[in-house]
């Protein structure tokens, strides 16, 4: 029983450790937010700001920073909408179809998601110069698409394998087609493996870099993660005014963990019942 107990504390103490370490860079890079700029650099020192200074934030709107937000926002809806669209009728098809080429195709789509980013660029670089597609939102959302597609592709399908067929037979008994049977009988139970697909193009996107600074040229339509760095001068860089972008950049990635944890707890939990 003692040792149980003792096991029971130290998992307690690793886990607290765990959060502590994991938690302390999101920690320090608020309270530097909120810091004067001669606290930052060190003549006066203190872990904590000696007041809250949200000078930082105030100057930050002085910036582009508001368009690189809703750039991101508007990316990352948009590629999330459009790869979860053709995620879960490609993954219904996968898992409920048998035709000539299942697994090779199957196989081809999670190879895809082995390639390096940096490998893929001059060549997607090429294809949106054809296509007329650089420096442009569309562009890149078109990109971000295309690395989105094989992981949501392979969790719906494997999230729609584990799901029982007789209630979805037994719609199709009564009358429903195929998509409407995947819209009202299929679709509802599957919502936490759509919101870990959701949570993956969202994450994708939003601290994406390579690609939203190789295809935007144009210092309105950059995203967020290029646009912190327009923030780092080459002599100087305002520490306070970037840790504050990084503080906001972060908060609706925060929101939308909030939001979608119960359907993460749920795919962690057990995953589909039956």
């Amino acid at each position: 029983m003692k040792a149980d107990k003792r096991a029971g504390v130290l998992a307690h103490l690793a886990a607290a450790l765990a959060i502590i370490v994991a938690a302390a860079p999101f920690l320090w890079m608020i309270l530097t937010s909120l810091k004067t700029p001669p606290e930052i650099i060190g003549t006066e020192t203190g872990i904590l700001p000696h007041s809250f200074y949200l000078d930082n934030y105030k100057n930050l709107f002085d910036t582009e920073f508001l368009a690189y937000f809703v750039n991101s926002a508007l990316i990352a809806v948009a590629t999330t909408a459009i790869a979860l669209a053709v995620a879960i009728l490609a993954g219904y098809g996968f898992a409920r179809f048998r035709f000539v080429g299942n697994r090779p195709l199957l196989l081809i789509v999670v190879c895809a998601q082995m390639f390096p980013a940096v490998l893929l660029a001059i060549p997607l670089y090429k294809i949106m110069r054809t296509l007329g597609l650089l420096d442009s939102r569309a562009g890149l959302v078109l990109v971000y698409v295309t690395f989105a597609l094989p992981f949501c592709i392979w969790m719906m399908r494997n999230y729609f394998l584990g799901m029982s067929v007789e209630i979805e037979e037994a719609a199709l008994i009564d009358g429903c087609n195929r998509f409407t049977a995947l819209w009202r009988v299929v679709l509802p139970p599957a919502l936490p493996g759509v919101a870990a697909a959701s949570a993956f193009c969202i994450i994708l996107v939003w601290d994406e870099y390579l690609y939203a600074n190789t295809f935007i040229d144009t210092d309105s339509k950059r995203t967020l993660s290029v646009g912190l760095a327009t923030l780092m001068g080459q002599y100087t860089t305002d520490w306070g005014r970037l840790m504050a972008a990084a503080v906001l950049m972060t908060v609706p990635i925060v929101v939308i963990f909030a939001f979608l944890q119960r359907f993460l707890t749920h795919i962690a939990g057990g995953g589909v019942k039956g």
